[in-house]
């Protein structure tokens, strides 16, 4: 009876320990994915509510080749399910249950981004939101006016109000998040500024600061004449000399610009026209980066009042008429 017994206890103990070795076997060896197409990920989603089990589920539905009741099992015995949080997640190739685990307890959502540049107008910076990959287009149907509302600036005119720069987020996350992200980096960027500007200058407020950068970011083809672009429209704000600044133009026509800039464009009236009207615009006309915000309150101490590009992304600047008329001739018309 006893070598029975002697036996049996020798059968359960190397069972436990053959399933002992193969549990830590398990942990510690890559799943095998099922992915589709050129991908080498597998894309995970646990919503939020998702019970431990039925987030093994969603990872053997994902693609992972695994049972249900192991991953189970796991997160149980580990005593960190119910840690497991809510997100979109990528399983790669070489991740491990126990890797796994982990990400889902750290909440290492898989996150994608955006690059906004500077110079987008408004409707620019939408339509590159909408065509994110895994961002939801909750703008979609909105106007302008609706998206600043939800934004919590209800009567804000939207060109500008957004900082130019690349924002990270979230699979699933929704396009009003990134913009808010961007309109308080805007806030803070705009602020930041005002309070360095120089104490001559002819801006009356943060606002027409940033509709003057705005302007500084659609005329400066070389970084380094940005801050003598600022000096140019400063010293012409300053005597009440038309801006006469083609960008605004282009702005004020929208869908009617084909490309090329007429006469007749520059003579017919709207808001933007800064050949026909005094001032700076009724608002900017697309988003400045920092270093013109900087331009626009700090611009370079000059006596140009004209520029004109040289070609090459640079621009040539004239204290007088004459100056700039030699200079139209020789970069422009070839004389």
């Amino acid at each position: 009876m006893r070598r029975v017994f002697s036996s049996l206890l020798t059968l359960v103990l190397t069972g436990s320990l053959l399933f002992l070795g193969l549990a830590l076997w398990w942990l510690h060896e890559p799943l095998t994915l099922k992915t589709h197409g050129d991908s080498q990920v597998v894309d995970l989603e646990v919503e939020p509510g998702t019970t431990p089990k039925g987030v093994a589920e969603a990872i053997v539905m994902s693609g992972a080749k695994t049972q249900v009741s192991w991953l189970y099992g796991w997160f149980r015995l580990s005593g960190q399910s119910r840690q497991i949080r809510a997100g979109s997640y990528e399983i790669s190739p070489g991740t491990t249950p126990r890797k796994l685990l982990s990400m889902l307890v750290r909440g290492e959502e898989t996150l994608k981004s955006i690059n906004l540049p500077e110079g987008l107008n408004f409707n620019q910076v939408i339509f590159a939101l909408q065509s994110a990959d895994y961002l939801r287009p909750d703008t979609k149907g909105l106007t302008g006016e609706d998206i600043m509302g939800k934004l919590d600036k209800p009567g804000v005119h939207p060109e500008g109000r957004f900082f130019p720069d690349t924002y990270t987020y979230a699979k699933g996350s929704s396009d009003l998040a990134v913009l808010k992200r961007a309109a308080r980096a805007m806030d803070k960027r705009l602020e930041a500024a005002w309070a360095m500007r120089q104490p001559d200058t002819p801006l009356r407020n943060p606002d027409e600061a940033l509709i003057l950068a705005s302007i500084i970011e659609k005329e400066t083809g070389k970084p380094t004449d940005r801050a003598a672009i600022g000096g140019v429209f400063t010293n012409r704000l300053k005597i009440r000399m038309m801006l006469q600044t083609d960008p605004t133009v282009i702005y004020g026509m929208g869908a009617q610009f084909d490309g090329k800039l007429r006469r007749r464009d520059l003579l017919t009236d709207t808001p933007y026209n800064t050949y026909t009207r005094g001032g700076l615009p009724p608002t900017p006309i697309a988003m400045p980066g920092r270093a013109a915000l900087l331009a626009a309150v700090q611009p370079a101490k000059t006596d140009a009042l004209y520029f004109v590009a040289r070609g090459d992304g640079s621009s040539q600047f004239s204290a007088t008429l004459e100056e700039h008329n030699r200079a139209v001739n020789k970069y422009i018309r070839g004389r």
